[in-house]
Order: C-alpha cells, then sequence, then structure tokens
C-alpha cells in the first residue's frame, strides 16, 4: 500500500498506518531523539495555558486557535511516543512525561502573569514562529532521514501541522492592535528564542526519555552533557535544504526578505553551528 505523503489538517491517531512498522529500519540515535521529542509536543498543555493568559483580552477566536494548536502538538507527542513504544517496548511515554514534567517546570509555566515574557503579543507571536518554523524543518528531516514507514508517515503529519501552525502565528502577529516592533527587536527576540534551544526542556527530555527510572541514582543529569547528546542525536538529521527553509521562514517573521542576504547569510551560520553540534 503506498501512503500518501500530501497530509491535511485533522488528522487523529487512527489514520496512521501503524502496521506499516518495520522494526529493522528503526535506527537508534534517531529512536532517542524521537522519544526526547514525544515529551516535548506532549507537554503542550502548559503553553496553551501561558498562552491563554497572554492572550485573554484579544481577538476573538483566538483563544479557540490556541486550545486547537494545543491539542494538536498533543497528537505530536501521542503519536511520537507511540511509534517510539512500538520501536522499543521499554520506553512508556506515560511513565517518562511523568518524570519529565516533575523536573521541568518553567517559571512563566507557573504563574499568572499576563504579560509575555517576550514583552509583548507579537514578540510572543515572533519567538512561536520561530518554534513552528524549527520543528516544520525538524519533522521534514526526520522524514527525509528515516527508512521506517510508519515514522515518516507521522513525520509528514507533524511537519504538514507544523508548518500551518506557523502560518497561523504569523497570522496573528500581524493582526494585533499593538505598534509593530523594529527590526533590530525582532530580530533579538528571534536569536533568542533561537538560543534557548540549549536550555533544559530539550537536555532534559532527552534524559528523561533515554535513561531509566532505575539508573537515575548512578547516571545523574547533567544539562551539558545531555544538550549534547540531544543535538547528536538530533541534528543529523539536517541536510542545508532544511535549514534553509528554516531560517527563510523566521526572516519572513522578522519583516526582511526570505531570499536576500540575510538569509543567505545566517543559513551558513546555522549550518555551520549545527555540524559542529551533530559532530
Amino acid at each position: 500500500m503506498t501512503v500518501s505523503t500530501v497530509y491535511k489538517q485533522g488528522w487523529t491517531m487512527d489514520d496512521v498506518h501503524w502496521n506499516l512498522f518495520d522494526s529493522t529500519k528503526v535506527e537508534p540515535n534517531l529512536l532517542a531523539a524521537v522519544k526526547a521529542a514525544a515529551l516535548v509536543e506532549y507537554n503542550a498543555p502548559d503553553y496553551v495555558s501561558y498562552l491563554k493568559r497572554v492572550f485573554h483580552e484579544t481577538e476573538p477566536g483566538a483563544l479557540d486557535w490556541i486550545e486547537r494548536w494545543g491539542a494538536e502538538e498533543s497528537q505530536h507527542g501521542r503519536a511520537l511516543g507511540r511509534w517510539a513504544e512500538m520501536a522499543d517496548p521499554t520506553f512508556k511515554l506515560e511513565e517518562a512525561f511523568a518524570r519529565f514534567r516533575t523536573g521541568y517546570k518553567p517559571t512563566h509555566f507557573a504563574g499568572d502573569d499576563t504579560t509575555s515574557i517576550r514583552g509583548s503579543r507579537r514578540g510572543e507571536m515572533i519567538a512561536r514562529c520561530v518554534v513552528e518554523s524549527g520543528t516544520s524543518s525538524y519533522y521534514t528531516a526526520i522524514r527525509d532521514a528515516t527508512e521506517e514507514p510508519v515514522l515518516q508517515e507521522i513525520a509528514g503529519r507533524i511537519a504538514a501541522d507544523e508548518y500551518r501552525h506557523y502560518k497561523l502565528f504569523y497570522d496573528m502577529l500581524h493582526a494585533q492592535p499593538e505598534p509593530d516592533l523594529g527590526f533590530w527587536r525582532k530580530l533579538g527576540i528571534a536569536i533568542g528564542r533561537v538560543r534557548e534551544s540549549d536550555d533544559d526542556e530539550l537536555a532534559y527530555a532527552f534524559y528523561c526519555a533515554n535513561v531509566s527510572p532505575e539508573k537515575e541514582a548512578i547516571t545523574p543529569y547533567k544539562r551539558s552533557k545531555y544538550s549534547k547528546l540531544s543535538a547528536h542525536a538530533s541534528m543529523a538529521v539536517y541536510h542545508r535544504r532544511h535549514i534553509q527553509k528554516l531560517v527563510q521562514m523566521v526572516v519572513k517573521v522578522i519583516g526582511a526578505d526570505p531570499h536576500g542576504w540575510l538569509a543567505g547569510l545566517a543559513g551558513a551560520v546555522l549550518w555551520r553551528r549545527l555540524q559542529a553540534k551533530s559532530a
């Protein structure tokens, strides 16, 4: 059976062709990366609560869109987690996620502040667009890198969703009644969000997903160590074209030409950085 590579919004877990799973095509490093990604995606409800506080007094329908976005992100986590459980029966999504939630608690998730940590709703949407640019390119890269049929399908479905999410947040950015931000402020927010990829979220997700509870005592969490391991496992899937597409999407958000000199320079710099981190 040929599985379509054009995926529409609104798919469910039942739409995935789980029967095509081929354990002989599972690559260990990619499996480790997918386990971690499942935890991050599954954690969407915390982001939903935070964004609903920030956008509680905004245009009609925004909160509904945020809820829908969160539901789709959570489904991404469930799909990736189910695939990981098939590939490695010792992995349990719910157990690993419970450990992750216990240890990863950003202050802006726990508080009740209605102001974005980016300083404005426009700033928040720029940061969200950066994230969706990254996830869209990442799952496209996974789809292109793996030979396992079910992971190809799941990654393709998620990549399509993430691109739609990018467009959703891009439209929300320009719908805000706040004054527009200056170019350098936009660039600063975008760069700041990219740098946050080195924080505890990805590293700790990788740790919880790949180090069993029984081994915690002899294998304690160290951010620098697991950040490197996470990068090595996940960034090897990228090709230059994936990075350039990511950069073009980000550059568009900050108001520059996605095909101009800035996109070319940023793409070259990011590509070299990813090659170094994945080595």
